[in-house]
């Protein structure tokens, strides 16, 4: 049985969620392992994380919208996929055992741990490819499958989902790291959005917490806008990094 201050933590976490993935990324890795810690099972914990998480991608979203001029037909090709890849993600969530996922969320904290770790190299990655700013190169065709798989784990799990979709975009396609993020967080959006859809009719959310969460992960990402600049999102994002170790390493050492 939730009290209110377990309510509370979870507010505060979606909160602190809200001002990292605003300012860093990774924001999955402090509030899942908090619902998982005030008694939630772990697919509940996930499945509630999703839906109240997900109104925080819309800001990021709608604040990268400008940078989506002329990418019209690589949304149109691109965010099916990663819809359908959401929902397939999703319905895998609640189509294997509950036992399973509890054996996998160690694994899946650390490798979205390491996701954040090389976000910065990845990035690097694809400016140094695509840093004369072309478009030339259009292979958008080629792209829809792996954005449509990456979209699947976003459904089923969800952190670390953009440094994949990110790199899968610079391998594809040619343009500005600006712009492939615009896109990024259109297709992560998607994706997410489908899930939380789909998990609306799961009768698996808490919902309580989930409409806490939303609000204090709203107010995370407007406070972390205002942070932009005062705080170093290097030393966040290592920060939170090594939290999402420590976390996995603890329910990995339980199992």
């Amino acid at each position: 049985m939730l009290t209110g201050p377990d309510i509370a933590l979870a507010g505060l976490a979606a909160f602190a969620a809200g001002i990292v993935n605003a300012l860093a990324g990774g924001g999955t890795l402090i509030s899942f392992p908090t619902l998982i810690a005030i008694g939630i099972p772990d697919v509940a914990a996930n499945i509630t994380n999703t839906v109240a998480l997900c109104p925080g991608y819309v800001g990021g979203t709608l604040a990268q919208k400008k940078d989506l001029a002329g990418q019209g037909r690589r949304l149109w090709l691109l965010l099916p996929a990663g819809m359908i890849g959401g929902i397939a993600g999703a319905v895998l969530l609640l189509a294997i055992n509950a036992e399973v996922f509890a054996v996998l969320v160690p694994f899946l904290i650390l490798f979205a741990s390491l996701l954040l770790a090389v976000q910065d190299r990845v990035r690097n990655r694809i400016r140094q490819h695509t840093g004369r700013g072309e478009s030339g190169r259009d292979g958008v065709e080629r792209a829809i499958l792996p954005v449509g798989l990456a979209a699947v784990y976003g459904g089923y799990f969800g952190a670390g989902q953009s440094v994949i979709v990110l790199s899968v975009l610079g391998l594809f396609l040619e343009d500005t790291l600006t712009r492939l993020n615009a896109l990024k967080q259109s297709i992560t959006l998607s994706s997410n959005v489908a899930a939380a859809v789909f998990f609306l009719f799961s009768g698996m959310i808490v919902w309580p917490v989930a409409i806490v969460m939303a609000v204090g992960a709203l107010a995370g990402g407007a406070a972390g806008g205002r942070f932009a600049g005062r705080i170093d999102p290097t030393l966040l994002r290592w920060t939170v990094i090594t939290i999402g170790i420590i976390v996995g390493i603890v329910l990995l050492l339980r199992l």
